[in-house]
């Protein structure tokens, strides 16, 4: 993997505050011309430093602005375990988010559904079903006080 100039870190703020921008736009933006910053970035696809281009949708407008994270801790600390509840949640369309943590608890998940009932049966008709999860916490989100997807380049 290559180390990232400040042409680079340009092309990447410029991305991160609009993935819609055409290459001669962010050329624009960095000083350069579009030949060498469409190489940029499509070595920084190549690498895996630009993961992939999203909208970025409102939850609540598409009715899942009910937004739980949901700490999970395993009943048994196995790779078998953490397989089977990997492979479980992958599948699931309310896990918007999760990371495996240290701490009390393996998993932090990022839930989003419609309301508490939605979270309930979440929690008892599909989370608390597989055999693997020995226990479930969670913090309802209350207020969305702020809410990144950029990286911080210096």
């Amino acid at each position: 993997m290559s180390t990232l100039d400040h042409i680079d870190l340009a092309i990447l703020r410029a991305l991160q505050k609009n993935a819609r921008l055409t290459t001669k736009e962010v050329a624009a933006q960095v000083n350069l011309s579009s030949t060498p910053v469409f190489e940029r970035i499509k070595r920084m696809e190549r690498e895996g430093i630009i993961k992939q281009y999203v909208a970025i949708v409102d939850a609540s407008k598409l009715n899942r602005g009910f937004t739980v994270f949901t700490s999970v801790k395993l009943r048994h600390c196995t790779l078998e375990a953490a397989r089977e509840f990997i492979n479980c949640v992958e599948k699931l369309p309310e896990v918007t988010e999760c990371y495996n943590i240290s701490g009390a608890n393996d998993y932090l998940l990022k839930v989003n559904v419609v309301d508490m009932k939605s979270y309930q049966y979440f929690v008892l008709g599909i989370l608390g079903t597989l055999a693997c999860v020995g226990h479930i916490e969670s913090s309802f989100v209350m207020e969305d006080i702020k809410h990144e997807y950029s990286v911080v380049l210096n």
